[in-house]
């Protein structure tokens, strides 16, 4: 079964970490994903850009809308995803308890994936 890993950590809180944490904090990732791989659990991962970056699209009374920005008011933002291979929702949140900046405040959604479902 698969499961998606969504990372969400708070973009303003992240950027007031001290630079040379928030590099021990992505070599971990990688450490975490390079053990992942090594086990056949991964299937893809990614960090994404900043909510700076996004576009979000909705549709009203028919026609696109397209704004700059994430659309959703949350604290914490979409950060990155791991994509993994597991025998149960057990094993993937005993995964998903190693991702890194869990101690530095962030929260991580684990949701089975679907397949063959359209929403």
């Amino acid at each position: 079964m698969q499961y998606l890993l969504l990372c969400c950590f708070n973009e303003e809180r992240w950027h007031k970490i001290p630079e040379a944490e928030r590099e021990r904090i992505m070599r971990e990732y990688g450490a975490f994903q390079a053990s992942l791989a090594a086990s056949g659990r991964y299937v893809a991962g990614a960090k994404l850009g900043s909510t700076q970056s996004a576009t979000t699209l909705r549709e009203h009374a028919g026609k696109p809308v397209i704004t700059d920005g994430p659309f959703a008011e949350t604290k914490e933002q979409l950060g990155g995803y791991h994509l993994i291979d597991c025998k149960d929702l057990d094993e993937a949140l005993a995964i998903a308890r190693r991702i890194p900046t869990l101690a530095a405040g962030g929260a991580v959604e684990v949701r089975p994936v679907e397949f063959g479902h359209a929403g």
